[in-house]
């Protein structure tokens, strides 16, 4: 929605093409570092998401037995004007309605799941599995990392289970029995992790999301319920405060994390990926919604710069321009340490994917720029 809305603004004609009968109040919480928040400005929606989500006043670090603060990043109105914008926690279905009221009336065809792609040589064919089909001078697939457009440019193959699952709960904060909480932490723990956050101004929901080991993922769901007992097991040792809070959750839900293989490209002679479609992340930076927002950003300049009619060159200057950087947040994001200790985030919250200039294809300066 958001590469749409800034394709709608630069004078094309686009339809978005989804799989859910329709967007509903469903799934998780989402951070929007000002790095998003900058596009979003562009859209015309920061206000509305700045209104809806939490400001957390720091992001804190602890550690997983004894509760100590590893590491407190600081989000005021300092820090604001130094990343160009503000940090916020929200809920995944409010960022997709405030995004969608930023597009044009009609754009998003919702129950259409993409069965294949038929390249005509003029345009792109669209065969979506109720029936209906369409075509297109382009197809951008941010189609997550089961992508469905993704196989019109590679073999299909199955992403890659990483030996890690991820717990998730949302319950009515009431339930800590006032118990008093930071707007947003993780504890850092042996091989695992749980953080915890609000989501909204109003504080009435505590979200928990977890990394913990499990050899196998045999399910074929993309998630399945969890036995309670089991989630607050995988806690034994922690902080007594940390222990509360995970005790207060009512119901838990499990998620496997699956990655891929990095690729060399991520465009075809008229598709382009983004976001987990050509390069998922593990979620331990919390980056992987933000890096698919600049992606969006990014090609929908190229797309405006350099024409849609050459869709080659738009696509090799966007490759070019977001492969660097996505590259380090796929190294950092692996290695499971961002913010955990001092760390300047400068380099990743100041940057303007609307406005970050655009290095040709082959530039020495894309490392740098990353």
């Amino acid at each position: 929605m958001t590469t749409a809305g800034l394709l709608q603004r630069a004078g094309f004609a686009v339809k978005v093409y989804e799989q859910a009968p329709a967007f509903s109040r469903i799934g998780a919480g989402i951070h929007l570092s000002a790095n998003v928040m900058l596009v979003m400005r562009r859209l015309g929606i920061e206000t509305a998401l700045s209104d809806i989500g939490l400001h957390p006043d720091a992001f804190v670090s602890r550690q997983w037995d004894s509760g100590e603060i590893l590491f407190e990043l600081p989000f005021d109105p300092a820090s604001e004007v130094r990343y160009g914008a503000a940090y916020i926690n929200v809920h995944r279905g409010d960022l997709h309605a405030v995004l969608e009221s930023a597009l044009a009336p009609g754009t998003v065809a919702f129950g259409r799941k993409l069965a294949a792609l038929d390249d005509t040589g003029t345009t792109i064919g669209l065969a979506f599995e109720d029936g209906h089909r369409a075509d297109a001078d382009l197809v951008i697939g941010a189609d997550g990392v089961n992508s469905k457009v993704r196989e019109s440019l590679y073999a299909p193959e199955k992403p890659r289970y990483t030996g890690h699952i991820a717990h998730r709960a949302v319950f009515p904060t009431e339930l800590l029995n006032g118990r008093a909480i930071r707007a947003c932490t993780k504890w850092w723990g042996p091989g695992n992790h749980i953080l915890v956050y609000y989501m909204t101004q109003a504080r009435e929901e505590v979200y928990l999301v977890t990394s913990a080991p499990q050899a196998q993922w045999n399910e074929t769901a993309s998630f399945v319920p969890c036995d309670r007992d089991e989630f607050i097991a995988t806690f034994d040792g922690y902080h007594a405060e940390l222990r509360q809070v995970v005790a207060a959750a009512p119901e838990v839900t499990k998620w496997p994390v699956f990655d891929r293989e990095p690729v060399d490209r991520w465009c075809g002679r008229r598709i382009a990926m983004l976001g987990d479609a050509c390069h998922p992340l593990r979620p331990y930076m919390a980056a992987g919604a933000a890096m698919a927002i600049e992606d969006a950003a990014v090609l929908a300049r190229c797309i405006s710069e350099f024409g849609g009619d050459d869709a080659a060159e738009s696509f090799a200057w966007y490759e070019a321009n977001r492969m660097p950087r996505v590259e380090k947040v796929q190294r950092i994001s692996l290695a499971n340490t961002w913010l955990r200790t001092p760390v300047n985030p400068d380099w990743l919250f100041r940057y303007d994917a609307c406005a970050v200039p655009l290095l040709p294809p082959g530039s020495l300066g894309h490392q740098d720029q990353a």
